[in-house]
């Protein structure tokens, strides 16, 4: 069911679309000329706009720019017993969804009104992922080590210099390399990512640098790879450290010459990415087994960011959990519960083995189980899991 308005200074009109409409199932308003609807636009939120051109005090069009400057995600469809190619023209380019025009077609209309409630349920969807991305993508923390990375991300971002990432599982590498590419001069294009550790050794090449049709048995049709699709962008290669030595070679190659190869292809392809790659490992350590290229290392080192495990940044718990306590209970649909002060004690005395994951876990639990005040004896009780 939708929230419709219909502007129109022919009662019949109104009357017609509002009995139809609503035999649709669909709430309707309806508004005897621009300025009543414009006031009743001002007040609540439609999720579609039925609007005559033509009409005293405030015409459609007139109106229109008006809607547009309130709610521009508000598909609106103008009406007129005079329309012309000129005027619809017109409408559409000051942001009319369609124009439809008199004697009314019922079944365009409809037609009309499900594709632009259709666009409205998309506009909805794209801003709430929008708002999640952002807000996932927010570096939380005041504590020196945190300073520091941002200091360092501002400083490396506008540049193409390669960034290898190092921390514990749970730190948060995702999000450096999320505000490196988004503070750098290609955040237009895409940021790919490949979990290097997440794909069999056999397939990462074809990940990487896709395949041709009939390169192996399952090669049914041609693939690009991520090294294609991150073009001009960044491509994050997570957990690098668990990659093949076969892949590595190619990697390097691919590093050192701007140019792919498809598994299975003869043609070289060049490709222009930036590449941030992660790991939990030590590589120094990795290198001495001889389970890591010391080339591809320092291909890959240029700028080495480090990110500090929750333990070592224990201040940064407050205003963590408080983040993580916003972002769940909006989650939730949940009336937004505090923590006490000594709920804030207790949290800083866990050993976080699991970091900023355990603790967003733990802060989960506490908005579950608990009372609108989460109390210390609540984190005692409740986070035992995440002790050691």
């Amino acid at each position: 069911m939708a929230k419709i308005l219909v502007i129109d200074d022919e009662k019949s009109i109104r009357n017609t679309l509002k009995e139809i409409l609503e035999y649709e199932s669909h709430e309707v308003q309806d508004a005897a000329d621009g300025l009543e609807g414009l006031k009743k636009i001002e007040s609540e939120k439609f999720d579609v706009v039925l609007c005559d051109i033509k009409m005293p005090k405030m015409d459609g069009l007139e109106l229109l720019e008006k809607i547009m400057e309130i709610q521009n995600d508000t598909p609106v469809i103008m009406i007129s017993g005079h329309g012309t190619i000129e005027t619809a023209v017109e409408a559409i380019k000051k942001g009319a969804y369609d124009f439809i025009s008199k004697p009314l077609d019922l079944n365009r209309m409809l037609i009309t009104l499900r594709n632009a409630l259709d666009r409205s349920i998309l506009v909805k969807e794209t801003k709430t992922l929008k708002k999640k991305i952002t807000r996932n993508n927010d570096m939380v923390g005041n504590s020196e080590p945190i300073l520091k990375i941002k200091e360092m991300i501002a400083r490396v971002a506008p540049t193409d210099a390669r960034v290898l990432i190092t921390g514990e599982n749970g730190t948060g590498k995702e999000l450096v390399a999320r505000w490196v590419h988004e503070q750098s001069n290609r955040n237009a294009s895409p940021l790919i990512e490949v979990n290097c550790a997440a794909i069999p050794s056999e397939l990462i090449e074809s990940e990487l640098f896709g395949h041709e049709k009939g390169a192996f048995t399952s090669a049914v049709k041609q693939r690009i790879g991520k090294f294609e699709l991150a073009h001009n962008g960044t491509l994050f290669l997570d957990e690098i450290g668990d990659m093949s030595l076969s892949a590595q070679a190619k990697v390097l190659r691919a590093l050192q010459e701007n140019k792919i190869t498809r598994v299975g292809g003869e043609k070289e392809i060049p490709v222009n990415v930036r590449i941030i790659a992660a790991t939990n490992k030590d590589l120094q350590k990795e290198i001495e087994k001889n389970n890591f290229r010391e080339d591809l290392y320092h291909r890959l080192s240029v700028i080495v960011i480090h990110v500090p495990s929750l333990n070592e940044r224990k201040d940064d718990i407050p205003q963590i959990a408080e983040f993580f306590m916003e972002q769940i209970c909006e989650d939730y649909k949940m009336p937004k519960k505090t923590f006490s002060k000594d709920a804030y004690e207790e949290l800083k005395k866990i050993n976080w083995t699991g970091n900023i994951r355990e603790l967003r876990n733990v802060v989960e639990r506490l908005i579950i189980l608990c009372d609108k005040t989460i109390t210390g004896t609540d984190v005692m009780n409740f986070a035992s899991k995440a002790t050691v």
